[in-house]
């Protein structure tokens, strides 16, 4: 006995509509990945910040302190400058996630009293 195809026009249908959105995801991927890169530079920043102003606290270098820190794909860029108020203000610029260069400024600020 010979049964009828039900759905014959359907057929394929599903792997259709995953390869329409196969771009969208990939789109996803990507800006999720991005995020992740900004909050990495955010969170490193502050980390990068506090280590230079502790170097500068004790008399020591404060651009070494922070790349210490800092992975080396964070270190292009990288600005540190002590004010006159002791404090460390440390600038990283935000990788950008598919391709070479920069999306923008990060900016940190970290103070540690002088030692003697």
């Amino acid at each position: 006995m010979h049964l009828p195809r039900t759905g014959a026009a359907d057929d394929g249908q599903a792997s259709v509509e995953l390869v329409a959105l196969l771009p969208l995801v990939g789109v996803l991927v990507a800006l999720l990945w991005q995020a992740l890169l900004a909050g990495e530079t955010v969170w490193l920043s502050g980390s990068a910040a506090r280590a230079a102003a502790r170097a500068a606290a004790v008399g020591g270098d404060p651009v070494a302190a922070a790349r210490a820190v800092l992975p080396p794909r964070l270190e292009r860029g990288l600005r540190v400058r002590q004010e006159s108020d002791g404090a460390v203000v440390l600038m990283l610029r935000v990788p950008v996630a598919l391709g070479h260069g920069t999306l923008g400024p990060v900016t940190a600020r970290a103070r540690f009293e002088a030692q003697r």
